[in-house]
């Protein structure tokens, strides 16, 4: 007969699986290369549990033993621990201007991606996911042998109703009421059934995150994901601000001029207008295929038409990110895709608009920064949340 509390055992079990969560968190969060000492040190516990505990982690695949570095003090050899090589998340991402499939460990290294650049504006979507799923197939068959991909994510530009698994509405690409699942049904195996995400939060999280756990170099920040249009997404202590519904962010969509050029979203006057890629390359004379290196190439070089397309993005994205920071207070500005790649020339012309906008820049100036390099931060994104799961639960993906 049951007297009302918890078993022994499973506190016990709840208990082991609460101590190995810590651990592993502690090991991915770690920059450097900590021991089994580091590890009881950095958790408050004695090295025996510590040893233990890490034990586990390393039989199971999720902690790796490595090499001591050049560097590493004279006695009694301590072994370095680092995130487990096996465990993967797959990250894929359609936007209107590519397709693209990434797979990361728990290290955050980059084990096989494939990216297909192309023009999917009015796109068949069952077209354009089939596109995906070959690509998703070629990467999951060049995985290292021993390699367990423990889930995937799909980032999408627009508005996403993540419980449903449904694209609501993506202006861009002119796809409404979407379900991915269904049209990748076939090409990822039935345990790969990917969580959709919109595509800005995801690639924020590709700046809030270095690597699974391991925090990027901003907590607070509003980033903007430049594509043919542009997302967004605000962060606050490295966590996304999705809103009630998931919906957050879409700062694309706000208007700078409302007697600005017609949208595809139904509005007029949007951000992504003035400052999205095509609109950027068109307004500066351009090719569409050319690219924003060329663009940035004529605006240093001092051509009018790029020159004053630049401004013109500026004021339209000052005119909008002074708004989102009025009133959300995060003063850090992120700016990824190709608004990165145009950074160096956007900066002081936003940063005077921000200073002139902002109501508190007076005591803390608002600040405009790069993102990361690397093209599909989307996919990033979708990769590391997927990881979320080893995180989370890391008994789950023990051996029984």
């Amino acid at each position: 007969m049951s007297d009302g509390r918890t078993p022994s055992g499973a506190r016990q079990s709840t208990l082991r699986a609460t101590n190995l969560g810590l651990v592993l968190r502690a090991v991915c969060a770690d920059p450097g290369e900590l021991s089994r000492a580091g590890v009881a040190a950095a958790l408050g516990t004695t090295r025996g549990t510590a040893a233990r505990l890490v034990d586990d982690l390393v039989a199971g695949g999720l902690l790796d033993e490595v090499e001591r570095g050049p560097a590493a003090r004279r006695g009694r050899p301590a072994t370095p621990l680092a995130p487990g090589s096996r465990p993967a998340g797959l990250g894929m991402q359609v936007d209107a201007g590519l397709v693209a499939v990434r797979v990361l460990d728990l290290r955050g290294r980059v084990l096989a991606e494939r990216l297909h650049e192309e023009d999917l504006r009015d796109s068949d979507p069952a077209a354009a996911l089939s596109l995906l799923g070959g690509l998703a197939a070629d990467v999951l068959g060049a995985l290292p042998a021993g390699t367990r991909v423990v889930g995937a994510g799909l980032a999408l530009p627009g508005l996403v109703d993540a419980g449903r698994g449904l694209l609501l509405r993506a202006p861009n690409l002119r796809w409404s009421r979407v379900c991915p699942a269904e049209l990748l049904a076939g090409a990822l195996p039935a345990d790969l059934v990917p969580a959709l995400g919109n595509e800005a939060d995801l690639a924020a999280r590709s700046v809030a995150e270095d690597a699974p756990g391991r925090p990027g170099p901003h907590r607070d920040f509003v980033y903007l994901s430049g594509q043919i249009g542009i997302g967004g997404a605000a962060v606050l202590g490295g966590r996304v601000m999705t809103g009630s519904s998931g919906w957050a962010g879409e700062i694309g969509h706000v208007c700078v001029d409302p007697a600005g050029p017609a949208c595809p979203c139904g509005s007029t006057g949007c951000l992504e207008r003035y400052a999205g890629r095509l609109a950027l390359l068109a307004a500066a004379g351009v090719p569409a295929d050319a690219g924003p290196g060329e663009l940035r190439t004529r605006a240093e070089a001092g051509d009018p038409a790029a020159r004053a397309a630049v401004d013109g993005a500026a004021w339209a994205l000052g005119v909008a990110l002074a708004g989102v920071v009025n009133v959300l207070d995060i003063p850090t500005v992120v700016l990824g895709g190709h608004l990165a790649e145009l950074t160096g020339l956007l900066r002081p012309r936003l940063e005077e608009h921000l200073a002139r906008r902002v109501l508190s820049a007076r005591w803390r100036r608002p600040v405009v920064d790069a993102g990361g390099a690397v093209p599909a931060a989307g996919a990033t994104g979708a990769a590391l949340r997927a990881l979320d799961a080893v995180l989370e639960d890391p008994v789950r993906w023990l051996p029984a």
